[in-house]
């Protein structure tokens, strides 16, 4: 986006007379690009001496709210968390159940069926179907879902009601990938000759399905679980603004509107350790799953 933080600032308040080399000052924007960052990162001291950055554990400071970003981001990480776990969890309590009995009744209406489905997941635009989601229901039943967040703390029951929504929306388009690796994986491992010896000696099909091919099966699907998370990351910024959460997705975009770049910094740096963490209990968990992996 062209301009500022002081542009955005002058862009929200033409009338404002604005000093704009002294708050370029202030703010450290006379500087290169490049000494800003070193600056943020805590390689360069700022203008008072200090060394403050992100190695010294600190983010910097909102433009606009004129608060530590770690404090920012520590009050809307969890709302983020909660909502892509649940978008998470709920994705796959559908998609795994669903791609195992689409496997097993292959090229059946209910295999058809299911495949569908997982198409339509995948191809329903998050933002279009969480914006009929409140208009549709305000239009027929006069009813939309709590726009307000409701802390866990406070009300456990409110704030499920406020999540159920935009996490089961969230978790859509993961679901619908999931479901079909799932299908498609639990077909190949079906035609293992282990599988048959377990058909032949008259096991029943829920040992069959449960104890020999849905664990082989699933470390692909688990692999993908691990490369939706930046799906999902990417939806909470479009499905918090929809729903108005205070998350980091929302606080994210106000801060592109407002050319507030520490704090779209800082949530950036946050997303990527993030993504780290979850591809490390992805590759931990193939142990768990696959007898032939080790760790040492």
């Amino acid at each position: 986006m062209p301009g500022d933080v002081i542009d955005a600032i002058q862009g929200y308040s033409p009338d404002l007379q604005i000093n704009r080399p002294a708050l370029e000052r202030e703010l450290g924007l006379d500087q290169p690009i490049y000494i800003q960052y070193a600056r943020w990162m805590g390689f360069l001291p700022q203008r008072d001496g200090n060394f403050s950055g992100v190695l010294q554990g600190t983010l910097g400071w909102s433009y606009w709210q004129k608060l530590p970003v770690t404090e920012l981001v520590g009050k809307a990480l969890p709302i983020t968390f909660e909502l892509g776990f649940m978008g998470l969890l709920i994705g796959n309590l559908i998609a795994v159940p669903v791609g195992v009995y689409s496997a097993l009744r292959q090229d059946t209406w209910g295999d058809y069926i299911a495949r569908s489905f997982a198409i339509a997941c995948l191809a329903i635009p998050g933002f279009w179907l969480g914006t009929m989601a409140i208009v549709f229901p305000a239009m027929w039943w006069r009813y939309m879902p709590p726009l307000m967040h409701i802390p866990l703390t406070e009300d456990p029951i409110g704030n499920l009601g406020m999540f159920i929504v935009p996490a089961i929306i969230l978790g859509m388009a993961a679901q619908g990938a999931n479901m079909r690796i799932t299908r498609t994986q639990v077909l190949e491992v079906l035609r293992q000759d282990y599988i048959r010896t377990a058909w032949a000696k008259g096991l029943r099909e829920k040992t069959v399905v449960i104890r020999h091919a849905l664990k082989n099966a699933l470390i692909p699907v688990v692999s993908a679980i691990g490369l939706g998370v930046p799906v999902l990351i990417g939806g909470t910024v479009i499905i918090e603004n929809i729903f108005m959460l205070p998350g980091m997705g929302r606080l994210m975009l106000l801060a592109i509107q407002g050319r507030d770049k520490l704090v779209v910094a800082g949530i950036v740096m946050v997303y990527g350790v993030l993504l780290m963490l979850v591809n490390l209990i992805v590759d931990i968990s193939y142990a768990f799953l696959d007898p032939r992996v080790r760790y040492r």
